[in-house]
């Protein structure tokens, strides 16, 4: 066999059409498991050599003789640490035989489930994936399933969006299979068999249910009778809900800082109506200083032991502590900002494009810096913004957006923000000055 040249000399749309496997895919091959490794050029793009082009033949060929992607790359792998080179090996054809035996045999834990998941996920192959949810939960107890297999998934989903390794789509699509799942599940529930009722809900804004429903079904399982309002609740209605349904408990999930913000307001409102309040969701614990804000239970870091903590706090009723009010001059700073912040965000459309930043990702960032800021303004802290600055830093870096260019950003949205409030933005001001001058150290 002639040398395959290792020069990177192809980009990406050369190796699809040599290849026929689609971008995301690829991507995620490469960001999960290392293979291939193309270099970059100077603007950024990825480079691929001939052999890198082989290599992806030959692990769709493997794919399509029986193995998984990461045993796929093991197989690769193992077959350089012996000294060979995988493309011109002899010896793969009965080692890859052998593994994919194995593969019926031992794709059996949990772990494995759930990486077949993702790839079927990836690979947006629904009758795959729910073929895998099954044969999980014939071998496996239900809410070790959910735990295991779907909420880790669609973690490790998102994770791989957030380091450009997915796409928006394919996390949208494990989301949806996920979802359905548990509606499903739910379905089939047994009916309540204990006194006492639970309702549940998302505050406004908050569209991430899987927690939520979770939540529910192990509820369910355990005899509660649940009525589950599901996600962006408006404060308006749930006057309705609670003189309708009179429940003994209201369970409210946040996965995010703004909604976190919108919960703030469902907890007073539902203090007020003399129900009391019990949340979780991965904002807290991210950042642990905003159970501080919230009137209510905290339900804890985990979803293992969920059930138990909301039995407990039905059995006990322990007291909740009180918090502290908000002072006026963050409320006074809450109303003018979100009176103008359209023209803000018009502000930095019009000075930004073209700074390095695709649009979708400018997009994203003035979406979620105003939303954070009106939540940190609300909840009467600027400071919880420090985590989600460091995610958006993260996410740009992730995208091979230059470092530098986040303190650039933030620099014109403090200008942005002088040029169109008055004395009432200062607050807003003075915390990004402080923000972009820790971001230029």
């Amino acid at each position: 066999m002639n040398e395959i040249s290792k020069t990177p000399s192809y980009n990406l749309k050369v190796v699809i059409q040599e290849t026929g496997l689609k971008p995301d895919t690829l991507r995620a091959w490469e960001r999960r498991y290392g293979l291939p490794a193309p270099t970059r050029s100077d603007g950024g793009h990825r480079l691929y050599s001939e052999y890198d082009i082989e290599m992806i033949k030959w692990l769709i060929a493997r794919q399509e003789e029986g193995l998984r992607i990461n045993r796929a790359v093991q197989l690769w792998l193992n077959l350089e640490e012996q000294g060979q080179d995988p493309l011109q090996s002899v010896q793969y054809a009965e080692t890859a035989q052998r593994l994919a035996q194995r593969e019926v045999l031992s794709g059996v834990t949990l772990d494995e489930i759930r990486e077949r998941w993702i790839d079927a996920c990836l690979a947006f192959d629904e009758i795959q994936a729910e073929n895998i949810m099954a044969q999980a939960f014939a071998r496996y107890p239900m809410e070790t399933v959910c735990l295991e297999v779907l909420v880790k998934g669609i973690s490790e989903v998102g994770e791989l969006w957030y380091t450009g390794g997915s796409t928006v789509q394919q996390e949208h699509f494990a989301s949806a299979l996920a979802i359905r799942r548990l509606n499903a599940l739910l379905a089939a529930a047994p009916p309540p068999s204990r006194r006492g009722k639970i309702l549940t809900t998302c505050p406004p804004g908050e569209d991430h249910i899987l927690t939520l429903l979770m939540i529910t079904l192990f509820l369910r399982l355990r005899g509660w009778q649940v009525v589950y309002l599901g996600a962006n609740v408006p404060i308006t209605k749930m006057d309705t809900a609670i003189s309708s349904s009179k429940p003994d408990l209201i369970v409210a999930t946040a996965q995010q800082l703004y909604t976190a913000a919108n919960l703030f307001d469902v907890a007073n409102f539902v203090h007020a109506q003399g129900v009391p309040l019990a949340y979780g969701g991965l904002i807290f614990t991210l950042i642990p200083e905003l159970r501080k804000k919230i009137r209510g239970y905290f339900l804890g870091e985990s979803l293992d032991n969920i059930t138990q903590s909301i039995e407990y706090f039905l059995a006990q009723k322990p007291v909740i502590a009180e918090i502290e009010p908000v002072r006026d001059e963050f409320k006074l700073a809450a109303a003018h900002f979100s009176e103008y912040q359209p023209m803000i965000s018009a502000y930095m459309w019009e000075k930004f494009q073209g700074n390095g930043m695709k649009d979708y990702h400018l997009e994203i960032a003035n979406e979620f810096l105003s939303k954070d800021i009106q939540a940190g303004l609300r909840l009467g802290d600027l400071g919880f913004l420090k985590f989600e600055i460091d995610w958006l830093a993260g996410l740009l870096q992730s995208n091979n957006i230059p470092g530098e260019l986040l303190p650039k950003y933030l620099s014109l949205y403090k200008e942005a923000v002088e040029n169109n409030l008055d004395q009432r933005g200062q607050l807003i001001v003075d915390w990004l000055d402080s923000v972009v001058l820790e971001e230029q150290v």
